[in-house]
């Protein structure tokens, strides 16, 4: 039995075992959504951590630094900025509410049908993007260790999946997350000390080694073409930093904790691990282009990478430990899919269960029975929606992928929860205006940007011109919030009593 396929059944067979002793501790609601609120800070922190590094984080780093350098930097940095913003903005606030989901925050200040429905649409369209991200990185992880087709390698990940949350719920996702991110760390310290090592544990020699071996030389440590445009960049930095406030499945993890000092913890621990892990990432980046890229038998008979750029982490894994390394980084970057497709899939069903079906169907008038059993078809729903969409996406690098989900939870979901939670003149119109304008604009933008339009679609020339939306899509949905509330009748009475 190969390293990696011994890795990989021990990970299964624990998170499985996990699995089911959380099954039996999952008995109400409160139980299946938010682990009964009980998750100490610093187990909540690793969750977190372990919830936003995800294949993207990893995987598409280290493929954006071998084929890209500088451009991945920037990502890690943009993502990195949220965090702040989270502990301060949101934490201590989300938490204080006591709620499930965004829509439940919404509904705490406003009763508005049309609202909750509105943003359950949002919530249901970034996790549905970002699960297609970690379908692609799952897919192709599988297919190259493995040999199976692209299909039957996200058929696998699609139903461990489901499992994992239909079964134990949050409970067991968080257990989940806290050892991947356990895992996680140990994988990266060990492949970067490794890279280390064959530099004399120098990195001024490591990055003169990848300025010789890449194509573009010293140009590796600038941005790339891609990047070039200034609007461009700032669009992408705007949509990685306010996108982290607006993933559905980061913010449900300030409500598993007991309470606001949890909470800030919880943010605490996961910005100091998630900056160690980019600092990482930045040697195994570096190390691929060096050492990976100069190697013909890592290239196909046209050059290109085996198994795609977003295999570099593997074969450098390989290069540097031998079949040990790479079974285990192997079996690290599986389990790192899995987990955040948990917790993504649990915030998704969360959606339709609690908001669509219980909160805005059944009104709050539903047995919790009923309810759970509602979450766990919407679990196998996600799931298979998720691998149909990711097959059309499976040749893109799965860290440019995360931008794009970014951007639509920046524009779908941060401007109206920020403004629900700071501006008390915001109306129940405005608040629908603004979530309406963000998920539609963001999609309209992405689906005629050049990622999809020209690379997806291979329509030509893309009609909307930047890779990145968040510049244009954040703002115009905070203008219609703010235009929402102004033209709002209820508004002005409200006003003129006062």
């Amino acid at each position: 039995m190969s390293p990696a396929l011994l890795f990989f059944l021990l990970f299964v067979v624990m998170t499985l075992s996990i699995t089911a002793w959380a099954a039996r501790r999952t008995r109400s609601a409160g139980d299946f959504y938010t682990a009964g609120g009980r998750v100490p800070g610093w187990q909540n922190g690793l969750a977190l951590a372990g919830d936003y590094l995800s294949a993207a984080a990893f995987l598409g780093a280290a493929g954006m630094y071998f084929g890209q350098g500088y451009d991945s930097l920037v990502y890690a940095v943009g993502t990195l900025a949220g965090w702040p913003l989270l502990l301060l903005l949101l934490a201590e606030k989300l938490r204080a509410l006591g709620r499930y989901t965004v829509a439940d925050v919404l509904a705490s200040r406003f009763d508005d049908t049309g609202l909750r429905l509105t943003s359950t649409g949002s919530a249901l369209a970034v996790t549905l993007f970002y699960l297609i991200v970690q379908m692609v990185g799952a897919g192709k992880l599988v297919e190259l260790l493995f040999g199976l087709p692209y299909l039957l390698s996200v058929l696998i990940v699609g139903g461990l999946m489901v499992v994992y949350v239909s079964i134990g719920g949050m409970l067991a996702t968080t257990w989940v997350q806290m050892i991947k991110a356990t895992l996680m760390f140990a994988c990266a310290l060990g492949l970067g000390m490794g890279v280390l090592a064959q530099f004399d544990h120098s990195p001024a020699a490591l990055f003169k080694a990848a300025a010789a071996a890449h194509p573009a030389g010293s140009a590796l440590f600038l941005p790339s073409p891609a990047l070039s445009d200034p609007v461009e960049v700032l669009s992408l930095g705007v949509g990685l930093t306010l996108g982290l406030l607006g993933l559905p499945h980061v913010l449900m993890r300030f409500f598993t904790v007991r309470d606001a000092r949890a909470a800030r913890q919880s943010a605490a621990w996961a910005t100091l691990l998630v900056a160690l892990f980019f600092a990482l990432n930045i040697v195994i980046g570096y190390g691929a282009v060096a050492l990976v890229g100069p190697e013909p038998a890592f290239h196909d008979a046209t050059g290109k990478l085996v198994g795609g750029g977003n295999m570099a982490a593997i074969h450098l894994a390989g290069l540097v430990g031998g079949e040990g390394l790479k079974g285990f980084v192997s079996a690290v970057a599986f389990a790192t899919i899995l987990a955040v497709v948990a917790g993504l899939t649990m915030a998704g069903a969360s959606a339709v269960s609690h908001d669509l079906y219980a909160g805005w169907l059944r009104r709050g008038r539903v047995d919790e029975k009923r309810e759970l059993a509602v979450s766990r078809a919407a679990t196998l729903g996600l799931g298979l929606m998720a691998i149909a969409l990711s097959t059309l996406f499976q040749n893109q690098n799965i860290a440019f992928l995360m931008g794009l989900a970014f951007a639509l939870a920046a524009s779908a979901n941060f401007p109206v929860l920020v403004l629900t939670l700071f501006w008390k003149r915001l109306t129940a119109r405005g608040a629908r205006w603004g979530a309406l304008s963000g998920i539609l604009a963001a999609l309209a933008a992405i689906l005629t940007g050049p990622a999809v339009w020209t690379g997806v679609l291979a329509l030509g020339p893309a009609p909307f011109p930047y890779a990145n939306p968040a510049l244009c899509t954040v703002p115009l949905a905070f203008a219609a919030a703010w235009l929402g509330t102004l033209t709002d009748p209820t508004a002005k009475r409200a006003l003129a009593h006062s």
